[in-house]
C-alpha cells in the first residue's frame, strides 16, 4: 500500500555538518546572522545590522509567517554569542519592519536618486529587504562586545523573530493582525500611547511605524538620561511626525528641566493627564526599567475611569528582566508601599566619597535624584554594573522581596530600597 512517505536519501543534518566546515555561515537548518555594519543612533544606543543566512530567510519568511512578512513590529531575536570560549545567549529587539528600508537608508536612497533622471529599481540596495537590525546599549559583557569588539563579518547563531509585544497580541488583534488589510475595512483605530525609558525605545521603532501605517493616532513618551539633539533617532521621529499628522512625540531628558512634561522628570498622573488623550480608549505600550513600569502602574491606578474600568488593563509591557513575571515586581512594590518602606525616607552614606543623600526609592534612583552619579547599566538587575558593597544597614530587593541582614554584603543599587539608614562602600 502506498503511504506517500519518501525517505531522505541524504539527511539534512549531514549536509549541515559538511557545509559548516566548508563555510560557517552555510546551513540548511540553523538560522545564522553575519554582522555587516554599525550605526550610532544616540549617545548610548548602537544599531547593529546583520545579513541572515538561507536557513533564517526560509524559516522567518515561511508561509506560516507570511501574514506579517517576516516579523511583527516589537518582536525580538535571540543571539548566541561566543566570548572568550564561553557561549552567552541574549535577546535583542528588532529595529524596523521586515521588507521595509530603515530611515537612514531611505535618506541615502533619496539623495542618490536626486542625481538621476529616472529611478532604477534595480539600483536600490537589495540588502534592505533581507537584513536584520537590532539596537544595543553598550553595557555589560555581551552588549559591550557586540557594539565595540565583535569584528565585522563575525557570525552568530540566531533564533527566529518572536515575542508578544505587538499589535496583534493585544486587544487590538482584530485591527492589527493583518498589516496589508485596507484601513477602510477595519474599525476606527484606537489611540496608542508608547512609553519608554532608555534603550526600552528599541522594540518601539518598528511597532510605532506599523501602528501609524494602520491609521492609529500615536503618542510617544521617551525618557532618557542623554540628549536627543541631532541624533538619527530624533530624525526618525521628526520624519514620522511630518508624514503622519496623528503622531506626537515627547523626548524627555531627565537631566534637562526644559524637556520635562507637566514639570516632572518622572512619569506621574499629571504626566498622563497632560497628554490630553482619551485614556479610557487608549492602549498603552511600555518598555523600560522596573521603576518606570511600576510608576506607570501606580499612576494608572490613581486615575478613575467610568464603569469601574481600570486603566492598567490597557497596558502591554515588554521587559528583558531576568524575572519570570513582572507581576511579581508590581506586587512586591505594592506590598512595600503598604508597609511604608518606600514612603519613609532613609539616609544613605557613601563612605568612599564622604557624601550622603536621602532616599525613599531604590538606592540608585535616590542618588540620581540628589544629583549623585553612580555606576549603572540596565537598571533591571541583569547587567550587574551597579553592584557595590553594603557596609551596614538593611535593604529590600524589589524583585525577590528578600530583606538583607544588617552587615556587610554585595548588593545591586538599582533593585534595592533602604529599610534602614545604609552605608555603602562607594
Amino acid at each position: 500500500m502506498t503511504t506517500g512517505y519518501r525517505p531522505e536519501l541524504i539527511q539534512r543534518l549531514f549536509i549541515d555538518f559538511i557545509s559548516t566546515r566548508l563555510h560557517p555561515f552555510w546551513s540548511l537548518t540553523v538560522p545564522k546572522l553575519r554582522l555587516i555594519a554599525r550605526l550610532t543612533l544616540s549617545d548610548d544606543l548602537i544599531a547593529l545590522q546583520f545579513e541572515p543566512n538561507r536557513a533564517f530567510k526560509q524559516q522567518a519568511f515561511s508561509s506560516g509567517n507570511s501574514s506579517h512578512n517576516g516579523w511583527h513590529g516589537g518582536q525580538h531575536i535571540d543571539l548566541s554569542i561566543l566570548i572568550d570560549g564561553v557561549y552567552h545567549q541574549r535577546h535583542y529587539s528588532l529595529v524596523g519592519l521586515a521588507q521595509q528600508p530603515l530611515w537612514w537608508y531611505e535618506d541615502s536612497t533619496k539623495s542618490s536618486n536626486e542625481n538621476k533622471n529616472s529611478f532604477d529599481e534595480k539600483s536600490q540596495p537589495q540588502t534592505i529587504v533581507s537584513t536584520i537590525t537590532i539596537a544595543v546599549k553598550p553595557q555589560g559583557l555581551v552588549s559591550d562586545y557586540l557594539s565595540k569588539r565583535a569584528a565585522l563579518g563575525t557570525i552568530f547563531n540566531s533564533g527566529l523573530p518572536s515575542g508578544e509585544f505587538t499589535l496583534a497580541h493585544t486587544v487590538l488583534a482584530q485591527q492589527a493582525s493583518q498589516i496589508s488589510e485596507p484601513l477602510s475595512l477595519t474599525p476606527i483605530p484606537l489611540p496608542l500611547l508608547f512609553i519608554a525609558s532608555g534603550s526600552g525605545i528599541t522594540p518601539m521603532l518598528g511597532l510605532i511605524t506599523q501602528a501609524l501605517q494602520n491609521g492609529h493616532p500615536v503618542t510617544l513618551l521617551h525618557y532618557n538620561r542623554t540628549t536627543f539633539y541631532k541624533s538619527p533617532l530624533q530624525d526618525q521621529w521628526q520624519q514620522l511626525a511630518t508624514k503622519y499628522p496623528t503622531f506626537i512625540y515627547h523626548l524627555i531628558n531627565t537631566g534637562d528641566p526644559n524637556t520635562y512634561l507637566a514639570g516632572s522628570r518622572h512619569l506621574s498622573v499629571e504626566t498622563l493627564i497632560a497628554l490630553k488623550l482619551p485614556l479610557m480608549d487608549t492602549q498603552i505600550f511600555a518598555c523600560g526599567s522596573p521603576a518606570l513600569l511600576a510608576g506607570l502602574y501606580r499612576a494608572c491606578d490613581e486615575i478613575n475611569l467610568p464603569d469601574n474600568k481600570q486603566l492598567r488593563d490597557n497596558i502591554t509591557i515588554e521587559s528583558f528582566s531576568a524575572i519570570e513575571s513582572l507581576d511579581h515586581i508590581f506586587s512586591t512594590i505594592d506590598k512595600a508601599d503598604e508597609e511604608g518602606i518606600t514612603s519613609d525616607v532613609k539616609t544613605i552614606y557613601l563612605r568612599g566619597r564622604q557624601r550622603q543623600y536621602n532616599s525613599s526609592t531604590t538606592l540608585l534612583l535616590g542618588a540620581e535624584s540628589a544629583g549623585i552619579r553612580m555606576s549603572h547599566g540596565c537598571r533591571q538587575g541583569i547587567c550587574q554594573l551597579c553592584r557595590c558593597n553594603k557596609i551596614s544597614g538593611r535593604v529590600k530587593n524589589i524583585q525577590t522581596g528578600k530583606i538583607s541582614n544588617d552587615g556587610y554584603e554585595s548588593i545591586q543599587t538599582c533593585i534595592n530600597v533602604p529599610m534602614t539608614d545604609v552605608i555603602l562602600d562607594i
